[in-house]
């Protein structure tokens, strides 16, 4: 091969850009994102913690918030650097004030933000479940089912555009038992469910959550948590809204459960077992997930005249292909 003015002359390389390779990285925990260095953009799914269930004909935690840019408008970053990540907790399930659960009831705690440094955003934790005789639900960024003995108002979502309202309780003595259920708490994909008052299976069910697809298989997030029971012969669990949502308990009695993990689910509703009221379940912890498009210069065997720099550049950058 023979050199020209500092170039070389016939079967050489050439730079190709564009080339990408995806990089998805989750956080079950929190922890520092650092981007590749060829890193200028990227996509996101930030789930905050679940709100924990009320206890006493309790109502469902509210789901974590949930946002997302996947298939939108990418977020610009800087390459090779570090952007703190936050993962929400779930809040906790609500206990009643005795001992021996003879006490009052207590709400569901509201679940904790998730945050990503990059772009700044914050998704709000869930709104904790109603608990008791009136008690609504909490707000959070899908809010929480109110309490089921008497009429109740779900939690509202604040701020908006991160999920849903939790469901409203309208609890009703049936044929002289004490036959009151919580409603639902509200999922990213829909409101929690209304608690019937009508029926021994009227707990309200939890909002569905939403499927994403950022790690490359169809994943459903934030599902809200079932309303609880009261007494009267229920014997069925409410069920948890799809992505994580605990179920409430009936009046078996049963365990009901917690949100799941990683998914920012509501927990579900604690139930009354005569004497003893019982504890709301906790919301599941949030997750962030981060997929990034890190763009490479490599070369591409071409003929053609390259300057001596250009080539030295490349191949001590391992740049060939």
């Amino acid at each position: 091969m023979a050199s020209l003015n500092g170039g070389f002359v016939g079967i050489d390389y050439e730079p190709s850009k564009g080339t990408q390779s995806q990089v998805i990285t989750t956080f079950n925990s929190s922890g520092t994102l650092t981007t590749g260095t060829g890193t200028t953009e990227l996509e996101y799914l930030v789930v905050a913690g679940g709100g924990g269930g009320g206890s006493r004909f309790g109502g469902g935690g509210g789901a974590g918030g949930s946002k997302t840019n996947l298939g939108g408008t990418k977020t610009p970053v800087s390459g090779g650097t570090g952007y703190a990540v936050t993962v929400g907790a779930g809040g906790a399930g609500g206990v009643a004030s005795g001992g021996d659960g003879t006490g009052g009831a207590g709400n569901g705690t509201n679940g904790s933000n998730s945050v990503l440094a990059a772009g700044s955003i914050t998704s709000t934790g869930g709104g904790g479940g109603g608990a008791g005789d009136s008690v609504d639900g909490v707000d959070g960024g899908s809010g929480g089912g109110g309490a089921g003995r008497f009429a109740t108002t779900g939690g509202a979502v604040s701020p908006s555009g991160q999920g849903n309202a939790g469901g409203d309780g309208s609890g009703t003595s049936i044929g002289g038992a004490d036959s009151y259920r919580g409603a639902g708490g509200g999922g990213a994909g829909a409101a929690g469910s209304n608690s019937t008052g009508t029926d021994n299976t009227a707990n309200g069910a939890g909002g569905a959550g939403l499927a994403n697809t950022i790690t490359g298989s169809s994943v459903v997030y934030a599902g809200g948590g079932g309303g609880a029971g009261g007494a009267a012969g229920q014997s069925t669990d409410s069920t948890g809204g799809t992505g994580g949502g605990g179920a409430g308990m009936c009046t078996g009695p049963s365990a009901g459960a917690n949100g799941t993990a990683n998914l920012g689910g509501g927990g579900g509703g604690g139930g009354y077992f005569a004497p003893a009221n019982q504890v709301g379940k906790s919301g599941g912890s949030g997750v962030v997930i981060i997929k990034e498009a890190e763009v490479a210069n490599v070369l591409s065997n071409t003929s053609g005249v390259w300057s001596m720099e250009a080539v030295y550049q490349n191949v001590t950058a391992e740049t060939w292909v």
